[in-house]
């Protein structure tokens, strides 16, 4: 034992290890950033001497900290905007905007799309940018530093887009950078915040932003970078019936085939979205290992269509829970999400197509191992990083249930007591730890207003 200890005691604790294990009333030891005891009942003896924190837990579930696989947060800055359009006319009216956006805007937008997401109990995020205008700033190194700030885990990208409107692609040419200034923007990122270590606060992956919106040059060109730098690789796929018709007409390929064709499909890969997926799609994604971020609200917002999950889980492929864009998703929270797919997922493949404890594992489990994390988080295991979430279900809102899990995946979201990020609280009661919340609303606000008027 080598760090300040923490025992909670008394939760409903749902592990989402491999055997789903699940203590009615149990406990969890903390030392330092380690999770070094799990089980039911009271913690041992040896646990509860010495220095020691000890947390009540009675009326509360326990699980691991929720996992968000794609997000834009940016796009904090801009919701509200284009409330009824499908995914091509939303991105047309928002891209002059977003062309206008730098480092020091982008700054308070991350670090409200972030707080939001950790009082749903998030405690690592994927986040997505790929708009870079001239002259912007750091706008990378402004989205890890508010993640520093905040104190989650960040899996930044340094996203790309340079197939202009005049090329045939669907963002202005303002809104596209050159391929070879992103191959050399995509070293420097890997080279000033990439952390391989197993307790990394921010890794970056590769991620040029669609089919619709990059190069094959530049697909083919980013795998072979990410692979030799030892980092993963992130994009949008299938999305919509218009990407499925862009890709047929420009490249008489499905995405699937297209990216599949540039070394883009691999257990090194992670797609957002894949609402378009075939059988013989699904199949690639599992021979592969090639992960999937699920977007449920998103892609119910923009009218995208369900994606086949239960069909990706049966297949084996690596799912997770994202909450996309707030442009696409003005919530933001993660821990909606959850009820959010299983109600989905049903609709589309019945009462019995995804459980609320299915639900859960995407928003944990399935997030860790998309982002090729299963091995430190995603689980309350021994040995796994104490990240964690304290949920009260003993109040009006869930007094009574049957089911302590059923209240955070079908019920309202239940509040956050506690939030721990390396054992480290981020949230408690509700509340941001580091942060005055006052403060991020009203930055928020200006750079918000502050974007508008450009």
């Amino acid at each position: 034992m080598t760090g300040a200890r923490t025992v909670i005691e008394g939760a409903y604790i749902a592990t989402v290890d491999a055997a789903d294990t699940e203590h009615v009333s149990g406990h969890v030891v903390i030392d330092g950033t380690d999770i070094v005891a799990v089980g039911p009942g009271a913690a041992p003896q040896w646990a509860t001497e010495g220095p020691v924190t000890r947390i009540d837990a009675r009326g509360h579930l326990l699980t691991p900290g929720l996992i968000n696989t794609h997000h834009h947060l940016y796009q904090w800055l801009t919701r509200g905007i284009a409330q009824d359009s499908i995914l091509f006319d939303w991105l047309t009216a928002l891209y002059p905007m977003w062309s206008k956006i730098d480092a020091e805007v982008v700054a308070a937008g991350a670090l409200g799309g972030m707080a939001v997401a950790a009082r749903s109990g998030c405690t690592t995020l994927a986040d997505h940018h790929y708009v870079f205008p001239q002259n912007s700033g750091d706008i990378l190194g402004a989205i890890v530093d508010a993640a520093g700030r905040l104190g989650i885990r960040l899996h930044a990208t340094r996203g790309s887009m340079d197939l202009g409107r005049s090329q045939g692609g669907l963002p202005p040419d303002f809104a596209v950078e050159t391929t070879s200034a992103i191959l050399d923007a995509s070293i420097d990122a890997v080279s000033r915040f990439h952390d391989p270590s197993r307790d990394a606060m921010t890794q970056i992956a590769l991620a040029p932003c669609s089919p619709f919106s990059v190069t094959s040059d530049l697909l083919r060109e980013s795998a072979v970078l990410a692979r030799s730098l030892g980092v993963r690789l992130h994009t949008h796929g299938s999305e919509t019936v218009e990407e499925d018709a862009f890709c047929a007409e420009k490249f008489g390929r499905t995405p699937t085939e297209y990216l599949d064709d540039l070394g883009w499909l691999g257990d090194d890969v992670w797609m957002a979205h894949c609402v378009h997926l075939d059988d013989s799609a699904i199949a690639r994604f599992a021979a592969t290992g090639t992960g999937v971020a699920h977007c449920p609200s998103s892609n119910a917002r923009l009218a995208a269509g369900i994606a086949p999950v239960p069909q990706l889980l049966a297949a084996g492929v690596p799912v997770g829970l994202g909450v996309d864009g707030s442009a696409s998703n003005e919530s933001g929270q993660l821990g909606t999400e959850i009820r959010m797919a299983v109600l989905m997922n049903r609709l589309r493949a019945g009462a019995d197509g995804m459980s609320g404890r299915a639900g859960l594992r995407l928003a944990t489990m399935g997030g860790a191992r998309v982002l090729g994390r299963e091995r430190e988080i995603g689980s309350i295991e021994v040995g796994k990083l104490a990240d964690l979430a304290l949920w009260k279900v003993d109040g009006i809102e869930h007094a009574g249930i049957a089911d302590p899990v059923a209240a955070l995946t079908l019920g309202a979201q239940p509040p956050l007591a506690l939030l721990l990020v390396n054992g480290s609280a981020v949230v408690r009661e509700g509340e941001l730890t580091r942060l005055r919340e006052a403060d991020v609303a009203r930055d928020v606000a200006t750079a918000s207003a502050r974007l508008r008027s450009r």
